[in-house]
């Protein structure tokens, strides 16, 4: 099954036959088998008939609205799928279960973070991100070993403080400098283009959360809250450096954001103003769109990354003696 996702604008989808047509200034920009299709995803200004949407509805389809920043402000959903049918599940999974993908996904943080300083060690060799690569290979290893949240929560903060002090050593371009992660109000221009990322995909996650009918505020990893959707932050935290942090460095590293013209200062935090967050979602976006190889061996648009994992962790809650197997970055 296949999620369509439109992230041009001014894109218009209609219905012909049993297709899907998409068309942007009168042209036929893509056609998709309806029977092939699991979900739409819009992201931005475009258009679906009437036509399209009845038919959508009559074939379980659910049709996501959504910002380009990825905030999920009104969904096209049949009304027998609006049942939290799985909420049940997630709250009957025991301590021991939760503890494992817990320390799944924090390892595969690690791992990730790991994999972003090695890329840059290859270009240029450097002792100090040695250093950092090897802790964090122990501490990878040494949370998969816990047998308590607060340990695993130790050994995540060990990694976090470990792979940002040696994160401004990738940067190539001198108008930007990192020495440490502040998140709230972000410190300079590094720290702003990290937080904006992560909350863009935070958002995302939360979306695809939603579409496959999950409660978003039981979780594994993160505390459940009726004020935070913690399992979309147990989600993002795989893609951080794979998706954001990668990002950002060549944003940076390629002179595509200017540390001059698309800040703002304000509150003592530093945030992209209008400019820098329309040059993130066009790349963001654009790097999104290109298509990866998945876990069967099929070419698919990066932003299926994401709902494998959604329903990876879904599958989890219906059966937890299957495990979760986590996101990879290669």
């Amino acid at each position: 099954m296949k999620t369509v996702y439109i992230s041009q604008q001014g894109c218009y989808l209609c219905l012909e036959k049993e297709k899907i047509r998409v068309t942007k200034n009168k042209q036929i920009i893509n056609e998709i088998q309806l029977p092939l299709v699991e979900q739409i995803l819009i992201f931005g200004k475009s258009q679906l008939t009437t036509q399209l949407i009845r038919k959508c509805l009559w074939q379980n389809i659910p049709i996501l609205y959504l910002s380009r920043m990825g905030y999920c402000y009104g969904r096209i959903i049949a009304i027998e799928r609006g049942y939290r049918q799985l909420s049940r599940y997630q709250q009957q999974v025991e301590f021991h279960d939760k503890l494992i993908i817990a320390k799944t996904i924090v390892s595969a943080k690690i791992h990730n973070s790991k994999i972003i300083l090695q890329r840059q060690q290859r270009r240029k060799h450097n002792i100090e991100l040695q250093q950092t690569i090897d802790s964090l290979t122990y501490l990878e290893e040494q949370a998969l070993k816990v047998d308590s949240m607060d340990k695993l929560f130790g050994y995540e903060g060990a990694g976090a403080a470990s792979y940002f002090s040696a994160f401004g050593q990738c940067l190539s371009n001198s108008d930007f400098i990192f020495y440490s992660r502040s998140r709230r109000p972000p410190g300079n221009e590094v720290n702003a283009l990290l937080s904006f990322g992560y909350q863009v995909l935070w958002n995302h996650i939360l979306s695809l959360i939603e579409l496959q009918g999950l409660d978003p505020y039981y979780s594994c990893l993160h505390q459940n809250s009726e004020r935070h959707a913690s399992l979309a932050s147990d989600l993002v935290e795989e893609f951080r450096a794979g998706i954001v942090d990668s990002l950002v460095l060549y944003l940076i590293n390629k002179n595509i954001i200017n540390a001059q013209e698309d800040f703002m200062f304000r509150n003592g935090g530093c945030y992209l103003n209008d400019k820098g967050r329309k040059k993130y979602l066009q790349v963001f976006i654009t790097r999104m769109e290109e298509m990866v190889t998945n876990d069967f061996g099929e070419k698919e648009p990066r932003w299926d990354l994401l709902m494998q994992q959604v329903r990876k962790i879904k599958h989890f809650f219906y059966n937890p003696v299957i495990g979760y197997q986590p996101y990879l970055f290669r």
